[in-house]
């Protein structure tokens, strides 16, 4: 099994047209996946979805053509959030997703996301042989005859399918009669079913940035600027403001003042719901690394314990299911409910928020109350290659330094982006000032050894 190269934390990501995203890394894809799927005793078909970029049309193009050229049948979505993707491949017997789709990050960039047949993302071991697959070229000897090559089709009713389903995850008894609510979907791939969803549920819904034009994706917008959405739902008097990233696997709240709820407070208010009815799984709760430390201490006066794995909802979802957790997430805003869905979803989370307030008839703000935030600084430092923290000494010494000076204080957290060339210092004290300062001397140690 080849280490894998081009599956980072999560799928293939890259500039679209350059050497790790470009139509001859898609057909390859499409041609691996095929080749994973076209001996499966059921009828062999891939689904393929993508969010509003330009390089969707090509890199879809692509992969349909490797797949087809297999001899498997593919379907298209058209635009559809990735945990869209993923319901239809489970719900229309697919034995594989492709999701076209960089998620946050800026819309010259994109990436290919993968789904098994269950709906879940593969694992790190599926994406290893997909790529040893895709680099061999062992797929080329087994290309299909012309009488057997796939054929595609457009799925014209999945977008209402989806809506449907997120419907059917919300309590029947309740509904959104009432309610004001802003969405910002980031001129992404919730632009169509998110406004949908809400008020179909009864909701008053203003939404901004929903209009795609393939380059305006995350741009100055979405969950990557959730200042946006806070002023909005302050403006207009909104209940609860929600914010999506360009596929809306990720979601940020605002509360009716203008606050941010970011994914540690979604984790907090889910988690005390659950556990109060007696449905949260081993009365645990799964974060990461960066999940603040500020939620451990009020989650434990609920008698809930938090578990942190490493960045990445692949790891939080693979934990959950080894452990009988049904919960989880990460601060950044994607958020797991295993007993609704096997991957993260934007949507989802908020309609499992919204269903909280209604039961509970508090506002957002008052469902936050018993968290509190540690100061947090977060620095992210250009690097020009990812060489072991641990082989560098002034930044081994670094580390202990100030691991001794938070004590009990605080944490800290050091990793590289798993899909960017940054190496992440982050920071949590429960004084803003020590965090600030300590964060700024581990970045400066790491910018003259690596920047």
């Amino acid at each position: 099994m080849v280490e894998r190269k081009l599956f980072g934390t999560d799928g293939i990501r890259g500039t679209a047209n350059s050497p790790t995203m470009n139509t001859e890394v898609a057909v390859a894809l499409g041609r691996a996946a095929a080749y994973l799927v076209k001996d499966s005793e059921e009828l062999p078909q891939i689904v393929i979805g993508k969010d509003t970029r330009l390089s969707g049309y090509m890199l879809e193009s692509a992969l349909a053509s490797g797949i087809t050229s297999m001899g498997v049948n593919v379907m298209q979505t058209g635009p559809l959030p990735s945990p869209g993707i993923a319901f239809i491949c489970r719900s229309m017997r697919a034995r594989m997703g492709i999701v076209i789709s960089a998620s946050h990050n800026p819309s010259e960039q994109n990436g290919l996301k993968v789904f098994g047949h269950d709906g879940y993302k593969l694992t790190h071991e599926d994406e290893a042989h997909l790529e040893e697959l895709m680099q061999t070229g062992t797929c080329l000897d087994h290309l299909a005859q012309p009488n057997k090559i796939g054929k595609t089709t457009q799925i014209h009713d999945a977008d209402g399918r989806y809506v449907q389903y997120l419907k059917e995850r919300f309590p029947h008894r309740l509904n959104l009669h009432g309610l004001k609510i802003a969405i910002d979907t980031a001129n992404g791939a919730a632009y169509h079913v998110a406004p949908f969803v809400f008020s179909e549920l009864g909701a008053d819904v203003v939404t901004i940035n929903d209009r795609p034009d393939g380059l305006n994706v995350n741009k100055n917008c979405g969950a990557l600027h959730p200042e946006k959405i806070c002023a909005l739902t302050k403006k207009i008097g909104a209940d609860i403001g929600v914010s999506f990233d360009g596929d809306a696997d990720r979601v940020l709240l605002s509360d009716e003042k203008g606050n941010l709820v970011d994914g540690d407070g979604i984790l907090y208010i889910s988690a005390t719901h659950l556990h109060a009815k007696k449905q949260l799984g081993q009365s645990t709760v799964v974060g990461t690394s960066m999940t603040n430390f500020g939620l451990d201490s009020a989650l434990k006066q609920h008698g809930i314990s938090l578990v942190r794995t490493d960045v990445g909802d692949q790891n939080v979802i693979a934990y959950m299911r080894a452990n009988g957790i049904n919960l989880g997430g990460e601060t950044c805003g994607h958020l797991i409910y295993l007993h609704h869905s096997p991957t993260g979803d934007g949507i989802l989370a908020a309609l499992r928020i919204l269903s909280v307030m209604q039961q509970s008839e508090k506002p957002l703000s008052q469902l936050t109350e018993g968290f509190t935030r540690f100061p947090q600084r977060l620095i992210n430092v250009p690097v020009r290659e990812k060489k072991d923290f641990d082989d560098i000494d002034d930044i081994v010494k670094a580390k202990q330094d100030i691991e001794q000076r938070l004590e009990s204080h605080g944490r800290l957290v050091l990793r590289y982006s798993g899909t960017e060339m940054l190496a992440r210092v982050m920071i949590e004290a429960d004084d803003e000032g020590m965090a600030n300062e300590l964060a700024e001397e581990l970045a400066e140690v790491i910018r003259k050894h690596l920047g």
